[in-house]
Formats: C-alpha cells, structure tokens, sequence
C-alpha cells in the first residue's frame, strides 16, 4: 500500500497533465530512484509500506493509549480527509474545467476515491439510496488495515471512517461523522461505513455493541425522522 502527503516541490503540473484525465497505475505515479521518492500525478509525496507497517501502527498504538487508539486513529482520519477534499476541489477543477459542486455527484465521488485504490486503500461502492434523509453508506473491499489485522472479532478501521467524516464534512460543507457497521476483522466479506449526523451515528455505534447487524441498523434508520439533504447541502 501508499501512505500518501502534500510534497515540498512545485505543486504546478505540466501543461501535458491538465488535459490527461485518465491514468493507469503505471503512469499515476512517478518513480525517481536517483532521489528514492514516489510522487503521484497530484505531486503528493508516496510512502510505499508494508502490511507489517500498518500492524506495528495499530498494536504501538494500543500499547501506549490502549481503548483509545481507536478514537485516535480515527481523529487522525479526520484530519487527513478535511485536508484532501480541500486539494481534491483545487485539482478537480484544474482537470476539469468544472467545480466540484457542479459535477454529478456519483463521478465527483469516484473521481476522489480513484487516486486512493491506486495508492492500496481498497476499492468502494457509495450506496446514495438513502441521501436525501441525510445520510449515506459505503462498502469498502480490501481494507489495507482489516486485511493486515485479520479476523479480530471487532471493527478496526478506525482510520477510514475518520478519512469519510473528515472529506464528506467539508464535501457537504456540513459537520458529520462515521462509524463501521461491519468489517472484514469481523468475518464479514467487506467493510461498510455509515456517514452522516452525530445523531445517527451514536445510535447505529449503540446498536452495533447492543448485537445489531449492519442489516438490523438500516432497518432501524427507518423509524428515525429524516434530515436535510446531503446533495443540496451548500449548493
């Protein structure tokens, strides 16, 4: 996997790149041996790291601030999503000639997360049925940490529902939060996230402790009255 930051270089691309919208793995990143750095196509610095990397990350953690390493991870999440949508909307706009909020929603989504499957983050499916009540679900497949950590019994990508609070909230221009509802460490075949109000959130993190599947959770939403409209929110 790629562990990703802003590089100190001239964050400028070649005239070339502003009309290259498509890319592959193989031309997504610039590998320069001569000075032992991986920049991707937005000059961001690449860190390539292994599964023992994200291991000794989360068990460090453990051992210095025990229950709350969770938390911590997922504040730290937060922190680098709100950073990256601020970048997304700067190079969206210089790919396409279209600011973010004038886009479809489904391919603005899909245009940010590309760059993350590239980097070994895990591929996605947004689930938008439930956006106009105000929130909205995400299945994450081959989670860099769960599928490191294995089958744990318990939720552990604390750090990815923070990158969705974090991008979503300043997506939306609306403060929100996220929680797993299920996970690969949990025998689950994939991950899913909810995203949406504190409110929602808290209730689907109680239900989830009180033995609700992620089914029973949704199920639950049902009863519980809707809110704005993510899509309309700061348009």
């Amino acid at each position: 996997m790629v562990l990703s930051s802003p590089s100190s270089s001239n964050t400028s691309r070649p005239s070339s790149q502003l009309k290259t919208c498509h890319f592959s793995r193989y031309n997504f990143f610039q590998f320069n041996a001569d000075s032992g750095t991986v920049l991707d196509k937005n000059k961001q610095r690449n860190l390539i790291t292994t599964e023992d990397f994200i291991i000794g990350l989360q068990k460090g953690l453990e051992h210095e601030v025990g229950e709350a390493s969770g938390w911590l991870m997922y504040l730290i999440g937060k922190e680098w999503g709100q950073a990256d949508a601020e970048e997304f909307k700067v190079w969206f706009q210089e790919d396409y000639g279209l600011h973010f909020k004038d886009a479809a929603l489904r391919f603005a989504l899909e245009t940010w997360w590309w760059p993350l499957t590239a980097q070994g983050w895990g591929k996605w499916e947004v689930d938008l049925s439930s956006i106009k009540e105000g929130f909205l679900f995400i299945d994450l497949f081959d989670s860099a940490v769960a599928k490191s950590l294995g089958d744990v019994g318990k939720p552990v990508c604390f750090l990815y529902a923070g990158l969705f609070a974090g991008f979503f909230s300043s997506f939306f221009e609306r403060s929100l939060s996220s929680t797993e509802i299920q996970c690969y460490s949990m025998g689950n075949d994939f991950c899913r996230f909810l995203i949406g109000s504190e409110k929602r959130v808290k209730a689907a993190e109680f239900w989830l402790t009180s033995g609700a599947t992620a089914s029973d959770i949704e199920d639950r939403f049902q009863a519980i009255r809707s809110e704005a409209e993510l899509s309309k929110i700061g348009n």
